[in-house]
């Protein structure tokens, strides 16, 4: 218990949403409150194209869309807040849902204009498998919209949580007035393209008194009267417990591009989300008041600075002490290791840490020890559970452009699959290299960025696969047998574990059935080793 002061000054949570729901701006707004940026896109000079702070690869500031997780640390009100940016792309969807294993609280973004999109479904599928807590953050009320009980109504519906108000908005789009703070009974007035200051928020003590009429006008101020009395009967108090159990969601309204309804938001965040949580491990429940550090990494991001060929694992700290120059265990690899310079992060930006505590995400330099879920502990044997591996969807062959660059393309397949954002096959007996995706465009950034990274000039040629298959067997004979006979269906990962690659459902199902002594996994998680 010695490190509880550290552990309920920090709140680590991750930004998701649907893409263009407007995440990373309001990450940027966050950033903005936490001191952390003084600018939105951090520009360095009016020649400089604004970019977002949290898009930090090239070819995310090329498309304008997040394609990694980002993380970043800011000082808010006494508070250390760890916000981690998703991908909003579903074809990264892989590197978020890892994500959301390394945070305590989401806050989910909802774009008024279009409401419950696909991909924020998903992403609330892995909150509630997780019972997550949840804040909601419904923007772009200055763009008309739907109407806002609807789309309450709509959010509960299809995401399947109760939400509960805690702003409130006055109209929508070019007639949007501000919103009104339910627990706060404050008024928040909006003006287009200006900054909300404090001289723009109107304490009512009373919505009876005539100060409302004279700010939003006889008919806006007797329908917010209205609205307020509906909701003060239907949601009452904010049951804080419920909100922690991932059962209940706040709902703040406001326009991120504008700053507004933002740090309303923020304040209600660092009051209620969780401190970080004690978590699973294949062993027993890690407390995280303990005093022995354990953690475990959730992201490994290759060149994060093209100048240097340098390689991140991030590492989420779960309970103790992480000191920079300790040696801890790596259990998988079953040795000791230390760190000279761990770092946090503002996207970028790194800054040499001496020590961290529960809840922190650590940057560690990494020569290509770690894999996507090792932990380390002081001595302990044990792995955090939780961490999701999908089978891939799309599978293409890699073709090699220039022969003189054979070693380059060798090291760049290895360093971008061991970040998660794919993975890789190498055809059984042969050298030919399959590369396997959830999406489409992650072909098209592994192709961009082993050009750009590492000199090796690659086309993809599909090839026809629908599904991979870990495969193992208690009779050693029959797998060998299986594995000769269907050898051109069959891959080495690149841990050296055979894969089967099945043309479609009818043949894997047709393999399964002619072959009961064979096991097929969906997930590679079989292999990781039992400690």
């Amino acid at each position: 218990m010695k490190y509880v002061n550290e552990i309920n000054k920090r709140r680590t949570f991750a930004i998701i949403s649907h893409p263009d729901a407007g995440k990373t701006t309001l990450t940027e707004k966050l950033l903005l409150f936490g001191g952390a940026i003084q600018t939105a896109g951090a520009v360095k000079s009016n020649k400089i194209k604004k970019h977002a702070t949290s898009d930090f690869m090239e070819i995310e500031r090329q498309r304008g869309i997040s394609v990694a997780t980002s993380v970043m640390s800011f000082e808010y009100q006494g508070i250390l807040v760890n916000l981690l940016d998703t991908p909003g792309h579903k074809d990264f969807a892989e590197d978020t849902y890892r994500t959301l294993t390394a945070v305590d609280s989401v806050i989910l973004v909802i774009d008024s204009v279009n409401g419950v999109e696909p991909q924020t479904r998903r992403l609330m599928e892995v909150c509630r498998m997780r019972d997550t807590p949840v804040i909601v953050f419904i923007n772009k009320m200055d763009r008309d919209g739907k109407n806002r009980f609807d789309l309450l109504e709509e959010i509960e519906k299809e995401l399947k949580i109760s939400l509960h108000p805690m702003t409130w908005p006055i109209n929508s789009g070019k007639d949007f007035k501000g919103v009104y703070n339910l627990p706060e009974k404050n008024l928040l007035l909006f003006t287009a393209n200006t900054k909300a200051e404090e001289e723009d928020m109107i304490r009512i003590g009373d919505l009876s008194e005539a100060a409302l009429d004279d700010k939003l006008g006889e008919k806006d101020a007797a329908i917010l009267r209205e609205d307020v009395e509906l909701i003060d009967g239907v949601y009452g108090t904010l049951n804080e417990h419920e909100y922690l159990a991932g059962k209940i969601a706040p709902v703040f309204f406001g326009s991120a591009i504008n700053n507004f309804g933002v740090k309303e938001m923020l304040d209600n965040f660092i009051r209620i989300a969780p401190t970080p949580r004690s978590r699973e491990t294949t062993t027993r429940l890690v407390d995280v008041y303990e005093d022995r550090f354990s953690g475990f990494i959730f992201k490994i991001h290759a060149n994060l600075d093209p100048r240097h060929r340098d390689r991140i694992a991030f590492l989420r700290v779960c309970s103790g002490k992480f000191e920079r120059n300790k040696y801890f265990r790596h259990v998988r690899l079953n040795k000791e290791v230390r760190f000279s310079n761990p770092y946090t992060f503002l996207a970028r930006d790194k800054d040499v840490i001496e020590e961290a505590y529960p809840g922190d995400v650590v940057g560690l330099f990494d020569t290509g020890s770690f894999k996507i879920g090792d932990t380390l502990t002081e001595g302990e044997n044990f792995y955090f559970t939780g961490i999701p591996s999908f089978s891939p969807e799309i599978f293409k062959e890699v073709v090699n452009k220039d022969p003189m660059k054979t070693k380059q393309l060798e090291k760049g397949l290895l360093q971008l699959t061991d970040e998660g954002v794919a993975q890789l096959f190498t055809q059984y007996g042969g050298n030919k290299k399959i590369i396997g995706c959830v999406g489409e465009l992650q072909f098209e950034v592994i192709q961009y960025r082993l050009l750009q990274e590492y000199g090796a000039s690659v086309q993809f040629n599909s090839v026809p696969f629908y599904k991979a298959c870990w495969i193992t067997s208690a009779d050693q004979k029959k797998l060998e047998e299986f594995t000769r006979f269907k050898s051109s269906n069959i891959a080495m990962d690149k841990d050296g574990h055979l894969v089967y690659l099945a043309q479609s459902e009818w043949f894997l199902n047709t393999e399964r059935n002619n072959n009961p002594d064979i096991e097929f996994h969906f997930t590679s998680e079989i292999h990781k080793e039992t400690v």
